[in-house]
């Protein structure tokens, strides 16, 4: 969060940040819709995650999946809308605060971002992870006092929330 005020300080001081946006991470919404690209399935790739679409763990690891650390980004193949690691590699840090349930409400929501609670979403799964994890539509809540190598974030250029 820091890094992204710092950024939008930066950014507005050139005058190169459109008016009313900030560089921020993405709301939980909005990283599903980018890491989907336009897709319907489990995986922008498809129903299945191989080894040549992610860095992953793959349990058991016939194939060799199991990297054993993160990857620079690029390794992998990006989704139909240019992104790379959306699935594996580290864990992202969303916006929103978890709200302690495991799936989005089941009546139609347009971007439910969420910011009342302590713990904050993480989405994508990491390189320690197997398929399940790194599913395009697995949500979890994590300490936002945590650190690992296999948690980091990517951040927006966006409309600024107001929540």
């Amino acid at each position: 969060m820091a890094y992204c005020a710092t950024l939008t300080a930066r950014e507005a001081l050139a005058g190169r940040l459109p008016t009313s946006y900030q560089y921020r991470l993405p709301t939980e919404a909005e990283w599903e819709y980018c890491c989907r690209a336009g897709t319907t399935t489990e995986y922008w790739a498809g129903n299945a995650l191989t080894c040549t679409d992610a860095n992953f763990c793959a349990v058991p690891n016939p194939t060799g999946c199991c990297v054993g650390r993160t990857t620079d980004v690029g390794t992998y193949a990006a989704n139909a809308w240019g992104l790379h690691d959306t699935h594996g590699n580290v864990w992202e840090w969303c916006l929103d605060a978890w709200d302690l349930s495991a799936n989005y409400p089941s009546y139609a929501v347009s971007d439910p971002y969420v910011n009342s609670g302590f713990n904050r979403i993480s989405r994508g799964g990491s390189w320690t992870d197997t398929d399940y994890y790194c599913r395009s539509a697995y949500r979890r809540g994590t300490d936002p006092r945590g650190r690992g190598n296999g948690l980091g974030f990517r951040i927006v250029l966006a409309p600024i929330l107001v929540p």
